[in-house]
This record gives C-alpha cells, structure tokens and sequence, in this order.
C-alpha cells in the first residue's frame, strides 16, 4: 500500500509532537520542521501542513512558494480566524484551511479529503473533456487550467472543483449541499463556512468576467458578467 507522505512545517514543539503523533498513527509518512528555510528544503511530500506564523519567514510567502509544487496539496493550520486571513490563504494557493484548536479526526478528514481529490487529478486519463466556456471564461478539466480573455488565472485544486460545478450547471442554481457534498465530499460542521470562503476568493479572481451569484437560503449561481 502506498504511504502518503506529509511535510508539517510548525516551529510550536507541543504542537507539532501532537500532529506528528496524530498523522503516524493514522499511518502516514510523517516529517516535521520548525522553519520557512527547512520547509523549502525539506524532501518532496504529498501534502504539507503549514503554520503560518513562523519565526523566520511570513507564512504567505512561504505558501507562495510551496505552491510551485504542483504535485504539493497545502493545507494551513492557523490561529487566523478571520475571513480576510482565511480568503489570504486560500488565494495564495491553501488547498484548506484549518483553525487553531482544531479536533483531531476533522483534521484528518480534510486531509483525506484533499488527498483524494489530488489522487484523482493526477489520476485524470490523457483523453480530456471538452472545454468549459462561460463569456470570456474557459475551464479545461483535463490540464485543471483556467483562463480569462487568454490569460491563465491561479486556482487552488478546490477553487476549480467549485468553479467547474456552477459552470457546468450555468445558468442554473446549485445547491449549497450539493457543492459541499461533490467538492469537499465531507460535509463537517466548518464546510458551510469554508464554502462562503471559497467563493469569495473566486469572485476575487474571476469576478470582472463573470459573477458568481449568492441564492438566498439555496445556494449560488454563475452568472455571464
């Protein structure tokens, strides 16, 4: 059986004794650092598990450069709670984002989720599916690339699973469940917060071409622009 590998980049030693412990007995490969300069050194992992507030680098940064590894899913394990960290994050390229304190078993179900959703990208057959145009936006499933007008715009792995959802249903509504259900596929207590997140992030990036739209009490639409 393939061992997962994770890198957990956090300079707090209880912390990290605790999710260290936590990840090898749910039998993953478990490597920890304390710094930005190790992390960036640190052999390849399949997912990393990144504290933002390190002493020797900004944790932004930090995620900027991890997420040159395509291979790399990024999960942030912060004690930023605010929605304007959280959509910082996720815009510089978190896979996830986690709060401090967190339980256990969540955190590893985001793992699991995240990880599933990477196996299945890498896993994705070389014959791709037809281009996904909305106005000026085109979403190619195959290459997960997205593109406005001709320029490439950066999204994390969940962006474009809920990106790609409410433009296969355009102009239809999508229901909050079901995006929660097919994009995270966990549908724990933080999700609904996490998806409010997500699509703000989205209309960040791709808002000027097309408007993702809220549905009171339902759930959201993608709009032409």
């Amino acid at each position: 059986m393939l061992v997962m590998r994770i890198l957990v980049v956090e300079d707090d030693d209880r912390v990290a004794r605790g999710l260290v412990t936590a990840l090898r007995t749910a039998s993953f490969d478990v490597q920890r650092v304390a710094t930005a300069e190790r992390a960036l050194n640190a052999p390849p992992a399949d997912l990393v598990l990144l504290d933002l507030g390190l002493p020797d680098a900004d944790g932004i940064d930090l995620l900027r450069k991890l997420r040159k590894r395509p291979q790399t899913a990024i999960i942030a394990v912060t004690a930023r709670s605010e929605e304007r960290d959280r959509v910082r994050g996720l815009r510089s390229g978190a896979d996830d984002y986690v709060v401090k304190p967190f339980g256990v078993a969540e955190l590893l179900a985001r793992i699991d989720a995240v990880l599933r959703r990477t196996r299945a990208a890498r896993a994705q057959p070389e014959e791709a599916e037809p281009p996904i145009r909305i106005g000026e936006l085109m979403l190619c499933p195959s290459t997960r690339r997205t593109r406005l007008g001709g320029d490439l715009v950066s999204l994390t792995r969940k962006e474009f699973d809920l990106l790609a959802l409410l433009a296969q249903h355009s102009p239809s509504v999508v229901e909050r469940g079901r995006l929660l259900d097919q994009v995270w596929g966990e549908a724990w207590e933080a999700s609904s917060r996490t998806l409010d997140t997500h699509v703000a992030s989205l209309r960040a990036k791709v808002g000027e071409a097309v408007h993702i739209r809220t549905v009171r009490g339902v759930g959201y639409v993608l709009d032409r622009a």
